[in-house]
C-alpha cells in the first residue's frame, strides 16, 4: 500500500523538548537504555500512517551493553519518532549505527512503488510561518487547519538503499520537501554493524537551499508496505552534536 504523502508529513509533527542554546553545549544522546511507556525507548513515540493498517514492530533491546531499537517489517510501514527543537547551527551532526538483515529487492528510491527501505533515519525541520512566503504560508496553513499543527518544512532521509548507489541522492518520489540520500546500498554489508555520520546543516543547504530552520525531530523507520517484502533492522548510538 502506498503511503499517502500528507499523512507522512503530518505523522512527523514533533513537540519541542530541548533548548537550542549553544552555551554549555553537550552531545544529545537520543537513545537511552531505560524504557519509557509500552517498553519503547524513552522519549520516542510511534509514527503511524492513516490507511496503512500493518505496522512495523519496534522494541528496545541491548547489544554489547548499549541500547538498540530492533525493527521488524512484514509488508508494513510505521516508525518511531524523537521530538526535538534544536538549532542546526549548534547541533550540526547526527551520527548513528545500524544493521539490516537484507535489502529490499524491489526497492527503488525514484519510484513510489519502490519507496521502501530496510533502514532509514529521518531528520525533519520545523516550518516557520514568520519566515515563509505568502504561497508557502497558505499551503502550510491549510494543513494546520485540517490537522491542528504545521507539518515539517522539509526532511532529510538517510537510507540503506538498493537501486540507488551509495553516496547518490534523489528527491522523494512523493514530494520535493523530502530528499533521499543513500548512506549505504546493496547487500555487501548486510548483517554487519555500520556507523555513520552526516552534517545535517550542510545537507539542508545543499539539497533545499538557504539556512535551515530548527530541527524538529529524528525518526527511524523500516518499511516494506509498497513492495510487500520483509526486513529486519537494528538502530543504535543515535547522537546529535
Amino acid at each position: 500500500m502506498i503511503k499517502p504523502l500528507p499523512f507522512l508529513f503530518i505523522a512527523l509533527l514533533f513537540v519541542a523538548s530541548f533548548p537550542d542554546s549553544s552555551e554549555g553545549k553537550k552531545a544529545i544522546v537520543l537513545l537511552e537504555s531505560s524504557p519509557g511507556e509500552d517498553k519503547m525507548p524513552r522519549g520516542w513515540k510511534p509514527l503511524t500512517f492513516k490507511k496503512v493498517e500493518r505496522h512495523t514492530s519496534y522494541r528496545l533491546s541491548e547489544a554489547n551493553g548499549r541500547p538498540v531499537i530492533l525493527a521488524k517489517s512484514d509488508r508494513s510501514a510505521s516508525g518511531l519518532i524523537r521530538p526535538l527543537d534544536l538549532d542546526p547551527k549548534v547541533y550540526q551532526t547526527v551520527s548513528w549505527c545500524w544493521k539490516v538483515d537484507r535489502v529490499i529487492s524491489k526497492g527503488d528510491v525514484r519510484k513510489k512503488a519502490g519507496d521502501d527501505y530496510a533502514a532509514r533515519i529521518y531528520v525533519t525541520f520545523k516550518f516557520d510561518p514568520e519566515n515563509a512566503g505568502f504561497f508557502e504560508k497558505t499551503k502550510f496553513g491549510t494543513y494546520k487547519l485540517l490537522f491542528g499543527e504545521y507539518p515539517p518544512k522539509a526532511a532529510l532521509n538517510y537510507v540503506w538503499a538498493n537501486q540507488l548507489e551509495k553516496g547518490a541522492d534523489a528527491p522523494n518520489p512523493y514530494t520535493d520537501r523530502a530528499h533521499m540520500i543513500a548512506i549505504e546500498s546493496g547487500s555487501e554489508k548486510v548483517g554487519q554493524w555500520l556507523c555513520e555520520a552526516r552534517n545535517v546543516y550542510e545537507d539542508y543547504k545543499k539539497y533545499f537551499g538557504g539556512e535551515p530552520p530548527k530541527i524538529s525531530g529524528i525518526a527511524v523507520m523500516t518499511d516494506t508496505d509498497n513492495t510487500g517484502e520483509t526486513a529486519t533492522a537494528a538502530y543504535a548510538d543515535l547522537i546529535l552534536k
